[in-house]
């Protein structure tokens, strides 16, 4: 009789359901958020390069030294606040002014349990 009871006995059901989907829910939620910040990023590294090379090559009363580009390059990076030495400048015969430029992206789930940071880099010629 006993065991009949409890066998049909329905309270908690919600509790359990939510301890067996709330990890799923929680890690699809994370990643979701970490991979929109890692193409936030890549994009305003990206921006960055492009306006760098773009300025070393048109504006050169604005960007006439290596360190104004990149300055340059380090205040037009969406949103980032990259140090202007991780964007280098070269210039080259084939495409121009070119700008590259490198950052660690450190991941947000860290704290939680390690996860290797990643090296974005981006480059950019302008002209071509």
């Amino acid at each position: 009789m006993k065991l009949q009871r409890l066998r049909s006995d329905t309270e908690g059901a919600t509790a359990v359901e939510f301890a067996v989907m709330a990890p799923l829910f929680l890690v699809l939620t994370f990643g979701v958020i970490e991979v929109g910040l890692l193409m936030w990023i890549v994009l305003g590294l990206q921006h960055g390069v492009e306006m760098a090379a773009r300025c070393a090559t048109i504006n050169t009363t604005l960007c006439n030294t290596t360190s104004d580009i990149q300055n340059f390059g380090a205040q037009n990076a969406y949103g980032l606040n990259p140090a202007p030495a991780a964007f280098t400048v070269n210039t080259l015969a084939a495409c121009g002014n070119q700008v590259t430029a490198n950052y660690t992206f450190n991941w947000l789930t860290d704290y939680f349990f390690a996860a290797p940071s990643l090296t974005l880099s981006a480059r950019s010629c302008y002209p071509k």
